[in-house]
C-alpha cells in the first residue's frame, strides 16, 4: 500500500516549482481530554536576547547552492500562507539578531567560478567589505555552551515537553516518566495546537526514534516486566500499553487510557489501591507506571504461529572469486572470523552466545558447508542451479560455536587454500541472499547475513546486473534513476527477507561501478548496513574493514521486529523514514534493528490539541532478542502543546530538524530533480524563519536577520546538507558513493546526522598533552587552519589528519609512526600518546570505523579534506555559510513584504 505523502519534499511533483506552503487535508475527530500525572507539568523558561553586530560583506562574487540556475524568486516571493496578520499575543524571546547590510534585500552578487549557477536572480555587485565570520552564529560555540551548561549533569525526565541537552553533550539520564532522549528526540517539544498553526510555521513535527539505543554504563538498563501468561496490560480500544500516563479511577478498579479516553477494567491480579493523590501505592514498584521506557516479556500471542522463537543465526557468505583470493581478502576474513566466533553477542549474564553460525562461499555457484563432528572433516555441498535456490543440508549447517562437536574453525583454515587456484571472475548476488532466507526458513529462525562481495553480479542468474552508470543524466530530470534500485528480483527479496526476519549486512570491495543503488536495496530495507572500501588495499584498508566487521557482529540487535507508534488524539504518525519495510501505513517492519538504527516519524494534526493535556507518543517495538526471547520494548514521551508560536520555536531542536530534512530530501530525490529538492529545502528554511520574525520577534530594521535562539545554527546545517554528495549534481562524484551516502543517512539517528553535516575539526598542535580532555573543536572553515598547525577532522565516516606546510618538524616527528604507515619504530612520547588516545576515543564512539588519512597542505589529496570544511564554498558547487545566510535573508524579506 502506498503511504500518504506528508512532507513538503514528498508532496511536490517534479513538473512544477514548490509552492511556499504545503498543507494536508485534515480529518477532524472529536475533542479529547487527557490526564497527565502531576510530575509531568510544563517547565518554566527564561527569555534572553542575543544581538550580533553588523558588518559589511565580501568583495569576491558570491555564490549559492547549485539550483540549476532556476529562479526561485517567483514561488518564494508569494505571500506566506496563513501570515496575513500577527498571531495573538506573540512573545519576544531568545532571538539571535544578525544585522546584514541593506543591499542584501536587493540583488545578489553573481556565482563563483566553477559553480553550476549561483543563487537564482544573481547579479554582480560592487566590491564590499568582508563580513566577520565570528559575527555569525557558530555551531562549535553552541555545542561548547551547551556542554558548559549541561555537561556532567543529571537530566531527569519528569517534566513534560522538556528540551534535552544537545546530542554532543555528555550527561546522565534519570528516567522519571518520559523516555530518555537517547531513545527519542523531537524536532520540537511543543506542538502547535492546530493544523493551521503548523501550516503557518512550516516547522516539521517529527520524532527520531532509536528504540534499541545503547545506554552508558552509569545508567540503569531497562527493566523487563513479566506478567506471565496474561501478558502486557493494554487498552481495549487503542491497544496502547500500560504506561505512566494512564489514569486510575474508581478506587483503582478501572483506568482511563490517556491516548483514546477509553475506560478499562483493571485485571484482578493487577489491582492495587490508590493513595491520597489518586496514585497507585505500588507506583514506584512497577516500571510501567513510573518509567518512560521498559520492556515486557511477550507471551505466545506475540510469536509467529504461537510458538516461542528459536535463537537467531549468523551466516557468513564469502565471495571467493579471483579478485578476493588474490588480494588476500578471503584469508583476512577467515582469520578474523576465527577470533570473532568466540565473541558473538549474548544476553547480559549468559555464559555463552545462543547464536548459531553457518558458512557459504560463492562465485557463480554456491558452496554450503557441513561442520558437524560425525564427519572426518567439513563437507562441502555445491548448489549450481541458482534459479531455484535451496539449502542442500539442514543438520550440520547452522551450529552453536561453543559446541565441541562441530569444527567451523578448521573450515575457516581451509577455505583460502581450497580456492587458491580459482580463475572465476564472475559472481552471483541475489541467489546468495535467497539462500540465506531459505536457510533461516528451514531452521525456523531469524538472523543476519554477512555478505562480502567485490564485483557487480554479472553471472547468468536471477538478479544479474548491468552497468547503468551514465554521467550524462547528472543535472537532468532523469538523474533520479541513478538512485533508484532495479525492480523485480530485489524488490521481492526485500519482502522475503522481512517476512523471515533476515537482515543483510553487505561489505563491498569495489574497483569500479557496482550499481550500489540496487545491491544495497535489500540491506537498506532489512535493518542492515552497507560498508564500502573502494580499491581495497590490505595494508591501508585491512584494519579499517576488520574494525567495521567486529562492530557489525558484536552490536546489540533485535530480530523479526515490528514497531507501532501510537499518539493521543488530535494528531497521528503519518510517515516513516528508516531501514524499514511497510506493508501498510501503521506497522513499521524490520527484519532486524540494531543499537545504531533510527526511524524518523512525522506527525500531522487531525484535530485540535489541548494546552492543558499536552500530546503523548508511545512507541512499541516487538522483537526477538539475541537469546531467542520475544520482547516488547515501550518508550513513552509527553510533549507540550501551545497556541503561541513562540513556544514552539523555543522548544525546537536543530539537530533533530536536520535529521528529518536530510531524510525527506534523500527520499525525494528518488522521484524529483535535484534542483526542485534544493529549492524546497531553501524555501522551507525561509518560511520557518520568516514566520518566526513576523509572529515572535520584536520589531527591528529590515537589514537584520532574526533567528530563533534554538535554531540559530539551522542555516549552516541546511547549507551543509545541500552540499552533500547526493544533493550536488556533479559528474566528478561517483554514482555509487552518492547512493551509498543516501542510504546510510536514511537509517541514521540524530547524533550521526549532526556529525556528518558538521564535522569536528580539532586543533592538535597547541593542546595540553597532560589534560584528559581533548581540545575543543574549531569552526569548520579554512580560515581556522594555520600553516604551522596540525588538525584532526572527522565526520563519523572519514577521518583526516591535516598537516600545515609550516608545521614544525619536531611536531611531526613526535606523532605516532603508525599514522604515516611508516616502517619507523613508534615514537612513545606525550604528544604521540595523546593523539592516539583522541583517535581511539573517537573511533570507539562512532557506529562505523573511520580510516585515518594523512593530508599535507597544498598536496592533491587535500581536496578530500577540504570538501568537509562545510562553512566554505563547496568544491562541487554550493554556497559558503555567509553567502547562504545572506540569500536566506533576502528570501525572508521577500516573504514579509
Amino acid at each position: 500500500m502506498q503511504h500518504p505523502p506528508t512532507s513538503p519534499l514528498v508532496q511536490q511533483s517534479f513538473q512544477s516549482p514548490p509552492p511556499p506552503a504545503v498543507g494536508q487535508p485534515q480529518m477532524p475527530l472529536g475533542p479529547q481530554v487527557h490526564h497527565v500525572p502531576p510530575q509531568m507539568s510544563p517547565p518554566q523558561s527564561s527569555t534572553t536576547n542575543m544581538s550580533i553586530a553588523s558588518h559589511s560583506m565580501p568583495g569576491p562574487p558570491m555564490g549559492g547552492p547549485p539550483m540549476g540556475g532556476q529562479s526561485m524568486g517567483s514561488p518564494v516571493a508569494q505571500p506566506m500562507a496563513g501570515m496575513s496578520g500577527p498571531f495573538p499575543g506573540p512573545n519576544i524571546f531568545n532571538s539571535s539578531c544578525l544585522a546584514l547590510p541593506g543591499q542584501f534585500g536587493g540583488m545578489m552578487p553573481g556565482p563563483q567560478a566553477g559553480m553550476q549557477g549561483g543563487f537564482p536572480g544573481a547579479m554582480a555587485g560592487p566590491p564590499q567589505k568582508k563580513l566577520d565570520p565570528d559575527a555569525i552564529p557558530s555551531t562549535t560555540q553552541v555545542i561548547e555552551d551547551d556542554k558548559a551548561k549541561n555537561g556532567g549533569q543529571v537530566y531527569c525526565t519528569n517534566i513534560r515537553g522538556q528540551v534535552p541537552p544537545l546530542v554532543t553533550t555528555d550527561f546522565t539520564v534519570q528516567d522519571q516518566g518520559n523516555a530518555s532522549p537517547r531513545f527519542i528526540r523531537c524536532t520540537t517539544y511543543t506542538l502547535p495546537c492546530t493544523a493551521e498553526l503548523a501550516k503557518q510555521c512550516q516547522v516539521p513535527l517529527a520524532a527520531v526514534v532509536k528504540p534499541l539505543a545503547n545506554l552508558p554504563k552509569n545508567e540503569a538498563p531497562l527493566y523487563a516486566v513479566n506478567h506471565g501468561e496474561t501478558g502486557p496490560i493494554r487498552c481495549n480500544r487503542c491497544k496502547a500499553y500500560m504506561c505512566p500516563y494512564m489514569q486510575f479511577i474508581d478506587g483503582g478498579r478501572r483506568y482511563q487510557c490517556t491516548f483514546c479516553n477509553c475506560v478499562n477494567e483493571v485485571p484482578v491480579f493487577y489491582f492495587q489501591h490508590l493513595d491520597h493523590m489518586g496514585r497507585r501505592v505500588d507506583f514506584y514498584e512497577r516500571p510501567e507506571l513510573s518509567l518512560g521506557s521498559y520492556e515486557f516479556v511477550a507471551t505466545l500471542d506475540y510469536c509467529k504461529n504461537n510458538k516461542p522463537p528459536n535463537p537467531p543465526a549468523f551466516i557468513f557468505m564469502i565471495d571467493v572469486s579471483y579478485n578476493n583470493i588474490k588480494s588476500g581478502l578471503v584469508k583476512l576474513i577467515c582469520d578474523e572470523l576465527k577470533t570473532l566466533l568466540e565473541k558473538l553477542p549474548r544476553e547480559e549474564g549468559a555464559d555463552c552466545s545462543a547464536v548459531k553460525v553457518g558458512f557459504v562461499t560463492y562465485d557463480k555457484v554456491l558452496h554450503f558447508y557441513n561442520v558437524k563432528s560425525a564427519l572426518a572433516q567439513p563437507q562441502m555441498m555445491v548448489v549450481s542451479d541458482t534459479t531455484e535456490m535451496f539449502v542442500p543440508l539442514l543438520d550440520g549447517f547452522l551450529v552453536i560455536v561453543s559446541n565441541p562437536s562441530c569444527f567451523p574453525i578448521s573450515l575457516l583454515d581451509q577455505i583460502p587454500t581450497m580456492f587458491a587456484d580459482t580463475a572465476e571472475s564472475e559472481t552471483v548476488f541475489a541467489p546468495v541472499i535467497q539462500a540465506g532466507v531459505e536457510a533461516f526458513k528451514a531452521a525456523e529462525c531469524s538472523g543476519k547475513l554477512f555478505i562480502f562481495q567485490s564485483l557487480m553480479p554479472t553471472a547468468e542468474a536471477p538478479g544479474k546486473l548491468k552497468n547503468r552508470d551514465d554521467k550524462k543524466l547528472v543535472n537532468t530530470d532523469k538523474e533520479k534513476t541513478l538512485f533508484q534500485p532495479q525492480k523485480g528480483v530485489y524488490e521481492q527479496l526485500c519482502k522475503d527477507c522481512v517476512v523471515q526476519g533476515c537482515c543483510v549486512d553487505l561489505f563491498l570491495f569495489p574497483n569500479q561501478y557496482l550499481d550500489l543503488a540496487t545491491m544495497a536495496d535489500v540491506p537498506s530495507h532489512t535493518g542492515g548496513s552497507v560498508y564500502k572500501y573502494n580499491n581495497f588495499q590490505m595494508e591501508t584498508d585491512g584494519e579499517h574493514f576488520l574494525a567495521d566487521l567486529r562492530k557489525s557482529v558484536q552490536k546489540h540487535i533485535g530480530f523479526d521486529a515490528i514497531m507501532r507508534v501510537r499518539t493521543s488524539t488530535g494528531f497521528r504518525a503519518t510517515d516513516f523514514f528508516g531501514a524499514i519495510h511497510m506493508n501498510n501505513t501503521t506497522d513499521v517492519e524490520m527484519a532486524a534493528v540494531d543499537c545504531d538504527k533510527a526511524v524518523t516519524v512525522e506527525f500531522k494534526h487531525d484535530d485540535a490539541l489541548s494546552e492543558e493535556s499536552g500530546a503523548l507518543i508511545q512507541c512499541a517495538l516487538l522483537y526477538t532478542n539475541i537469546s531467542g526471547q520475544r520482547r516488547l520494548r515501550v518508550h513513552n514521551l509527553s510533549l507540550n502543546c501551545s497556541s503561541q508560536l513562540s513556544e514552539l520555536y523555543k522548544s525546537c531542536e536543530t539537530d533533530s530538524l536536520i535529521n528529518f530534512f536530510a531524510k525527506s530530501a534523500y527520499r525525494a530525490i528518488l522521484n524529483q530533480p535535484l534542483k526542485n529538492v534544493r529549492e524546497i529545502l531553501v524555501n522551507q528554511t525561509a518560511h520557518m524563519l520568516a514566520c518566526y520574525r513576523k509572529n515572535c520577534a520584536s520589531p527591528s530594521a529590515a537589514s537584520q536577520l532574526i533567528l530563533p535562539d534554538a535554531m540559530k545554527v539551522f542555516p549552516v546545517y541546511m547549507n551543509s546538507l545541500m552540499k552533500t554528495a547526493p544533493l550536488v549534481g556533479s559528474t566528478e562524484l561517483s554514482t555509487d558513493d552518492r547512493a551509498h551516502q543516501r542510504l546510510a543517512v536514511m537509517a541514521m539517528g540524530v547524533e550521526d546526522t549532526q556529525l556528518l553535516l558538521y564535522p569536528r575539526l580539532i586543533p592538535l598542535h597547541n593542546m595540553d598533552v597532560d589534560s584528559e580532555v581533548a581540545p575543543a573543536p574549531v569552526r569548520c572553515s579554512e580560515e581556522r587552519l594555520t600553516d604551522s598547525g596540525l588538525f584532526l577532522l572527522e565526520n563519523g565516516h572519514s577521518m583526516f589528519l591535516w598537516i600545515g606546510q609550516a608545521a614544525s618538524p619536531d611536531l611531526i616527528q613526535d606523532l605516532p609512526a603508525f599514522v604515516f604507515q611508516s616502517t619507523l619504530p613508534d615514537v612513545d612520547n606525550p604528544l604521540s600518546k595523546k593523539v592516539r588516545a583522541i583517535i581511539r576515543d573517537l573511533q570507539n564512539k562512532r557506529p562505523n570505523s573511520m580510516k585515518l588519512q594523512i593530508v599535507r597542505q597544498k598536496d592533491k589529496p587535500e581536496m578530500l579534506f577540504r570538501q568537509l570544511l562545510v562553512e566554505d564554498k563547496g568544491l562541487h558547487g554550493g554556497a559558503s555559510y555567509v553567502d547562504f545566510l545572506c540569500y536566506v535573508h533576502r528570501e525572508i524579506r521577500q516573504l514579509l513584504t
